[in-house]
């Protein structure tokens, strides 16, 4: 019963927490993927926990549906369960040279302006360097940041500031 209500309550959370994507649909569909649907944060880890992962979502899990990389409070390095994200982006620059994409930075909007624009510069930063180590050529990647300046959700609790503190993985037209 426990199990029931906290599956229902965590698809109620995630329908809540949709928004659009920065990404045109023409660059999905050369890469071979379908056009995302919604993004959502990853929910926070509980320290000790083992996540319950379903081998067959595994299996389907297309990256290039995902654009935003998101990070903790006051962080700029790239989770290990974000890392599968900036691989999928890295292996469709490899793959498309010509092609030129923008990590944009973000916050949440606690934090001085300065703070915030320092530490979105940094997350850009760190997943660009990510991307360049899996592959991708440096002058095919922008990182810039837009501190709190871009918020993907509204609001001014955790779950709002959660799915404010992200990279988003952009492409020129």
């Amino acid at each position: 019963m426990k199990i029931q209500l906290a599956l229902a309550v965590a698809a109620l959370a995630l329908a809540a927490c949709s928004s659009t994507p920065t990404q045109p649909a023409a660059e999905i569909k050369e890469a071979g993927a379908n056009p995302p649907a919604t993004q959502v944060a990853p929910p926070a880890a509980t320290p000790g926990a083992i996540p319950n992962v379903n081998p067959a979502a595994v299996e389907t899990f297309n990256p290039l549906k995902e654009f935003s990389v998101y990070f903790e409070v006051d962080k700029y390095d790239v989770a290990d369960t974000q890392i599968s994200v900036v691989r999928g982006h890295a292996n469709y620059l490899q793959k498309n040279p010509s092609k030129r994409a923008s990590v944009q930075g973000n916050t949440d909007e606690r934090g001085s302006r300065e703070y915030n624009l320092s530490l979105g510069q940094k997350r850009a930063e760190g997943v660009k360097k990510l991307l360049v180590t899996m592959g991708a050529k440096d002058a095919q990647i922008e990182a810039v940041s837009f501190g709190e300046e871009k918020p993907k959700a509204p609001g001014h609790d955790e779950a709002a500031w959660a799915q404010n503190r992200r990279s988003d993985i952009t492409y020129a037209p």
